[in-house]
Order: C-alpha cells, then structure tokens, then sequence
C-alpha cells in the first residue's frame, strides 16, 4: 500500500471510530410534564396542577432517580413549623419494566405558612434495572404527612412519562418487573442530568479523541515517510 493510501485508511479508520462512538449514544428523552393531582386532605378534597420534571443519573449498577416540582400541590389551614411535613411520592415504572418506585426527601427546612400552596422539595430514589430496554418514568402518587395527618394526591388521569431511558440490567437481564423502596434525601441539589444534549456532547468529545488520535498517527507516518526518503 501507497503511503498516501495508508494516510487515507488511517484517517478513514478514526472517522468512522468517532461515527460509531457517537451512533452508540443511549436514549435518554426527558420533559417537564403538567400533572392534575386530586388530593384528599384532612379538610376535605382540593386540585392543583403542578408541572413535574424528572431526571436520571447514573449511579453504579444502577440510576438516580430525582423528581421536581415547580409548584406547590396542596395547603394547610394552619402553619407548618420548620420540620412539620415530610413528602415521598411514587413513580410508575413502564415499556421494558413494570410496577413502581418510591422516592422520598427531607422534610421542609423553613415554615410554611398557614394556606399557602406547599412547596415539595426535590424527591428521589434509586432504580435498579431488572430488565433491559427502554422505561418510562411517570409521576404518580404524592403522600404529605404533616402534623399527624396525611395527605395523598393523586393523577386524575395517565400524565404521560416524564422521563425515558435506555437501561441495562443489573444482573444481565434478569426476570422480573416490580422495583421498589427507593430511598434519598431531598437536599435540593442538582444531579448530573441523563439527557440526549449530555450524552452528545460527552460522546462527541470522545469522538473528538479518537479522530486527534488519528491525525497523529498521521503525522508520525508523514515524518517517517520524510526521514526515509532523505536517508536514501
């Protein structure tokens, strides 16, 4: 082979290694949900509508799972110290898996005064894949015990997923839908989000990588060439 054709393969060779990094970029497709919860409260029923968002990160075998809300869902007649309400709330779980899981936060870290709407903090849990494939996160049930009582919202109809990964099984691919018992604090802090922008431009840089890393073979053939030809 010419040297100017084995310069064109190399440099083929790492395109195609970047094409082929990007092309394996998993699905991730998130977006903020409008949820029209019915809550059955110790002072009778009342409705909201609060917009749910929900990411995922991936944490060992596998994914942290952190529930938003960009508005408060129901009130108290009277005040809420500092401490007085602790949330969870249940997502369901469907597409390659099935059944539910909990996520849980901390409780709320300033008063609420008396009727006004009450602010959810960042809820989460972690899932662990028990089938591979796509699944769909979607907002479900919403449990607030404050002051002795509990209060319980539910989606008057199916919302709609707010979040869908392309997962892998912890264990292979092992049998079995139903997950359960996530646990987290609601600290409020950001997680890495698990989206289509952050895995393109995480795998475009790899991509990047290897196509550097062609171009430098390259250019060390390109100087060998030059060398041997001067010798002779």
């Amino acid at each position: 082979m010419s040297y100017r054709n084995r310069t064109a393969a190399l440099a083929s060779a790492a395109a195609l290694a970047g094409s082929a990094v990007l092309m394996a970029a998993p699905v991730a497709r998130a977006e903020v949900v409008d949820v029209n919860y019915q809550c059955k409260t110790p002072i009778g029923d009342k409705s909201a509508v609060s917009p749910i968002d929900i990411k995922g990160a991936k944490s060992g075998d596998g994914y942290r799972i952190t529930m938003s809300w960009q508005k408060g869902v129901s009130s108290s007649p009277v005040e809420l110290g500092k401490g007085a309400m602790t949330p969870s709330a249940t997502i369901a779980l469907g597409g390659a898996d099935g059944g539910t899981m909990t996520v849980t936060g901390a409780a709320n870290d300033a008063a609420i005064p008396a009727n006004t709407p009450i602010k959810i903090n960042d809820l989460s849990g972690t899932y662990t894949p028990k089938k591979s494939g796509e699944v769909t996160f979607t907002a479900g049930v919403l449990t607030i015990k404050a002051l002795g009582t509990t209060t319980t919202c539910t989606p008057t109809k199916d919302p709609g997923p707010s979040l869908t990964l392309d997962v892998t099984a912890a264990s292979g691919g092992a049998t079995g839908s139903t997950q359960g018992g996530g646990s987290g604090s609601g600290s409020g802090a950001e997680l890495p989000q698990t989206g289509p922008e952050d895995s393109a431009v995480a795998l475009g840089t790899l991509g990047g990588t290897v196509l550097l890393a062609g171009a430098a073979g390259a250019l060390w053939l390109t100087r060998r060439h030059q060398g041997a030809r001067a010798r002779h």
